[in-house]
């Protein structure tokens, strides 16, 4: 049903066409796939994704619900939007934070189609009433509305068109038990090889008509962060500063060149993410330390740091989780040049005269 990423790649070659110059908003929409043959990577997900959307299409019936979990920017919003279109069906989209009152919800619900899909990005931010109404909704396509108040107020119970519900987090832990298991398939993305992005940063530049030799396409890819949605960024920045420079193409010396202009270093380290080790090393001898302190220090909110820099710095071993806090590893003092050895002399040093 899904065939090999590169024999994709090599398939839409002749496919992909430029497309004329657009804001950075337009361009974020174009440069997503709009099919599995599009899509590079996560291969496990999209084969078991075909198997339940081929199989739902046998029965002729709506898909089980969805649940896509991981680190932001791989690609959960993308994949809910080619279910859709694989599926042939409409897709409506929220938030779990923008859905605040239940009439709001019971309206979204109502105005759906039977086989539609509804998308609920960062599900886990849902508030528990309006999770009350979802769980009936779920399973038996029915919506419990209590008219009235006190001792005069009754139920009555709506029919729902039988809809699939696709949700989106970056904290499978923070999602209850019981909505949860609601879900008929639960899917982790994976942060992606290097390879992978070179891949997607080839048909993006093909529809940016940026010229890219292979080391330049390297050089992004590395500092990419393992995210798609990094590798486009810096991608689009890097095109910015190529058109100004007037170069006619982008090799390893020009990308890292653009690249040393917006701060990020050969690993893919914005300064954000050299100042939160930093700040652990020098101010809290390495840690362990809490995350709240390290938001207070560094003046940074706890929720940036928990799901935009920590991920990347705990993938690429800079960075440890422990019962007592956050650790910076040995690996962190040696990119930032500290002198690991010394560093932990002086903080044994303090112990021994506490």
């Amino acid at each position: 049903m899904l065939t090999d990423s590169s024999e994709q790649l090599n398939n839409l070659d002749s496919a992909i066409q430029p497309k004329e110059t657009l804001d950075d908003a337009s361009l974020d929409n174009t440069l997503r796939p709009q099919s599995f043959l599009e899509y590079v990577g996560q291969e496990k997900v999209k084969k078991n994704l075909g198997i339940l959307i081929g199989a739902a299409k046998k029965r002729k019936e709506q898909i089980e619900h969805v649940l896509l979990y991981g680190p932001a920017g791989l690609g959960k919003t993308t994949l809910a939007n080619i279910i859709a279109k694989e599926l042939g069906v409409s897709i409506k989209t929220t938030s779990g934070p923008a859905i605040e009152r239940v009439g709001d919800f019971g309206s979204i619900l109502t105005n759906l189609q039977d086989g539609d899909i509804l998308f609920i990005d960062e599900i886990h931010r849902l508030n528990k009433t309006i999770e009350e109404v979802l769980y009936p909704a779920m399973e038996d396509f029915k919506l419990d509305i209590v008219i009235g108040k006190g001792p005069s107020a009754r139920t009555i119970q709506l029919d729902l068109p039988k809809f699939t519900l696709i949700g989106a987090t970056t904290k499978l832990g923070s999602l209850s038990n019981p909505l949860r298991n609601r879900f008929g398939a639960i899917h982790r993305l994976e942060f992606y090889e290097t390879d992978e992005i070179k891949n997607i940063l080839r048909r993006s530049g093909r529809i940016l008509e940026v010229p890219m030799e292979e080391d330049g396409l390297s050089e992004i890819a590395k500092c990419a962060r393992a995210t798609p949605r990094v590798a486009n960024r810096l991608l689009k920045r890097v095109r910015d500063f190529s058109q100004i420079k007037n170069y006619s193409t982008i090799d390893s010396v020009k990308a890292r060149e653009a690249l040393e202009m917006i701060d990020v270093d050969h690993i893919g380290l914005e300064p954000a993410d050299k100042h939160i080790l930093r700040t652990i090393i020098e101010k809290f001898a390495g840690g362990p330390v809490g995350l709240s302190t390290i938001a207070a220090a560094t003046s940074e909110e706890i929720k940036t740091i928990e799901d935009v820099y920590e991920p990347y710095l705990l993938q690429i071993g800079f960075l440890a989780r422990t019962p007592r806090g956050r650790i910076a590893t040995e690996l962190a003092y040696k990119h930032l040049g500290v002198d690991y050895e010394s560093m932990n002399n002086y903080k044994n040093t303090k112990i021994q005269k506490i």
